[in-house]
């Protein structure tokens, strides 16, 4: 793989793309302001709640994002059917309580017992800009997609590292700093790390390996790595608007 001055690479091969996503990820992700702060344990827990509000916000969309990308798949039951699994695993596969929006309250509830949801656990909070923007910027990319785009934006943009990801948050979390009043509930981070995402991701590079073609290999990286900056972007605009409080 080399690359030219204007950074893009020329891949042979697909665990190259790979590779060069993680860095993007170590850069956008790791490096970056809310990582660190996070692990270095200087948020306080006003920061922490507009933290745990406006991931929620985040989380409960997402299924929006899954249903986007399913519409820009090839009709092709390999090709939306990873992505449906997906989304049922988001529902909770069916069973009482096990969706992931009730497995990320727990986390909530216990960086605020006291936060008012309404009936559909909505808390009164409006969502972030910041989040609003990662959404809709993930939504609105499917509408002109091709399939190997689609499918590069889950997988590449977001499965691949996802559970690297949460995992970090997940032991930031546990910092002493911010188990002092009550411990932090971070199941609902570990089990996205452990379980949830990797098998996601393996859904998704099923498909991807196919594709071998130095081109496809380029529109892979060029789209992982566009989706997962718009996600990282949300990060950094959190960290600053939970440094204002």
């Amino acid at each position: 793989m080399s690359d030219n001055q204007q950074g893009t690479y020329a891949f042979t091969r697909y665990e190259q793309v790979e590779d060069a996503i993680h860095t993007v990820v170590e850069e956008e992700f790791y490096q970056a302001d809310f990582f660190t702060s996070l692990h270095a344990g200087v948020y306080n827990m006003q920061q922490l709640r507009h933290f745990a509000i406006q991931y929620h916000y985040y989380s409960r969309h997402f299924p929006r994002v899954l249903g986007a990308a399913i519409s820009a798949m090839a009709p092709i039951d390999t090709w939306w059917v990873p992505l449906a699994d997906n989304l049922w695993d988001e529902a909770g596969r069916g069973l009482p309580n096990k969706s992931h929006e009730k497995l990320y309250k727990t986390f909530l509830l216990s960086v605020d017992p006291e936060v008012p949801l309404d009936e559909n656990g909505i808390p009164p909070e409006a969502m972030s800009p910041a989040v609003e923007k990662a959404i809709e910027t993930f939504i609105r990319f499917f509408y002109h997609a091709t399939p190997l785009e689609a499918m590069a934006a889950v997988g590449l943009g977001s499965e691949l590292f996802a559970g690297g990801v949460m995992g970090s948050i997940g032991r930031g979390l546990q910092h002493p700093a911010y188990n002092r009043i009550r411990p932090l509930n971070v199941l609902f981070w570990e089990a996205h790390a452990d379980e949830h995402e990797p098998r996601h991701y393996q859904l998704c590079k099923d498909i991807l390996v196919r594709f071998t073609d130095p081109a496809d290999l380029q529109v892979m990286y060029q789209t992982g790595s566009q989706i997962a900056r718009s996600e990282a972007l949300m990060y950094k605009e959190l960290h600053v608007e939970m440094s204002r409080l």
